[in-house]
């Protein structure tokens, strides 16, 4: 029964490793905005080479004529919607994520020091008995004291 809670147990622990890589390794494929100088920015704006743009705080994410997408960082220009508008391009705005983090932020943050010490309450368990002879050959020993 114990030996079965064991394989179990390394099972699910192999596949949230295995996930944790899948989710880690799938973000860093994927290709992100270009970036941009601030300059280069309100030149193609200029010149209407913008076609819409996603304004969070001091970041701004946009999309070229062609649909290619970038991103830059803008300093505290009170003109900038008004020339954005005076070239017809199209504005969104959303607040910044520079607040407090996620429950799924933290919980990533989180999570592989957290598996440190499941593992090593699971071991410390194995070794003083707890979980009966494991896997691992951990647990009371079957040698009888003679006298």
């Amino acid at each position: 029964m114990n030996f079965s809670k064991n394989i179990a147990l390394w099972i699910i622990i192999g596949l949230l490793v295995l996930v944790l890589f899948n989710l880690f390794q799938g973000t860093s494929q994927r290709p992100g905005p270009s970036e941009m100088a601030f300059s280069e920015f309100l030149t193609r704006v200029e010149s209407g080479d913008i076609k819409a743009v996603t304004i969070k705080g001091n970041q701004i994410f946009g999309k070229y004529q062609s649909g290619e997408a970038f991103q830059t960082y803008t300093p505290n220009d009170p003109q900038l919607v008004q020339r954005l508008k005076d070239q017809d391009v199209q504005i969104r705005a959303e607040p910044s994520e520079d607040g407090s983090p996620t429950l799924w932020g933290i919980l990533i943050s989180w999570f592989p020091m957290l598996l440190l010490i499941g593992v090593w309450i699971f071991f410390m368990r194995q070794m003083q008995g707890g979980g009966g002879r494991g896997a691992m050959g951990f647990g009371k020993s079957r040698a009888k004291m003679l006298t």
